[in-house]
């Protein structure tokens, strides 16, 4: 064998060499690239099994909570249909109008504006009220955690002695409710477990023609919502 055919079966020996080590160089790195790949993957299925099973579990706590208000909604209603109670004995709430709704799923008390506000204000008559102060034992007590609305409402006559104070009904309506919102959270109603709706004149539970009428429109209604 030549001296020149022995150098080129060297040189030939020597890149299969070094191509063969550069092929495992990649195996190596392409299986790193696939175990770190794999990692991943097991990492989000193993959080996806755990979504689904505290969503399952929160669905089922949900449940619960739901068929037990259904349960205390159906008991007012019966014990107010038997005539065994009164809507304010069935509930607790011993001020106001008191309204259970089975159907909507809410407990309703309303209480008229003159108990909380003087004409064309939004701030309450005194620094502490009773009614809402047992608005909020009965709600601490008997329906912790259920989602409350607090909705304003006015009459259809125009404002005018705070006319400078408010744009309109709507204005006075939300701010009143607001107003109630703030004191019923700084007894100790969690922030996210209420909210305040300004209805103004839009939705009148009389014939705004009268007084009387008036007077009956011109509310602040407590609502609890059962489910």
């Amino acid at each position: 064998m030549t001296v020149v055919l022995r150098k080129t079966m060297w040189v030939v020996g020597v890149s299969v060499v070094l191509a063969a080590l550069s092929g495992c160089t990649n195996w190596k790195q392409r299986y790193t690239e696939l175990d770190v790949e794999h990692q991943n993957l097991k990492g989000l299925y193993e959080n996806c099994v755990a979504s689904l099973d505290e969503s399952a579990m929160e669905k089922a706590q949900l449940g619960q909570q739901l068929s037990q208000a259904q349960r205390q909604l159906e008991e007012m209603k019966r014990q107010i249909e038997t005539r065994q109670a009164t809507p304010a004995q069935a509930t607790g709430f011993q001020v106001g109008d008191v309204e259970v709704d089975e159907r909507a799923g809410t407990i309703t008390v309303t209480l008229p504006n003159t108990i909380l506000f003087a004409s064309g204000q939004a701030s309450l008559k005194s620094a502490t009220n009773r009614e809402l102060d047992h608005i909020y034992s009965v709600i601490r007590e008997r329906y912790s955690g259920r989602k409350i609305d607090v909705v304003g409402h006015t009459d259809t006559d125009p404002i005018q002695k705070t006319k400078d104070k408010w744009q309109d009904n709507w204005d006075l309506s939300a701010a009143r409710a607001l107003t109630v919102l703030r004191y019923l959270v700084g007894r100790g109603i969690a922030p996210q477990d209420i909210r305040a709706v300004g209805c103004g004149q839009a939705r009148p539970v009389a014939p705004n023609t009268t007084a009387a009428n008036k007077a009956k429109n011109r509310r602040v209604e407590i609502v609890v919502h059962m489910r």
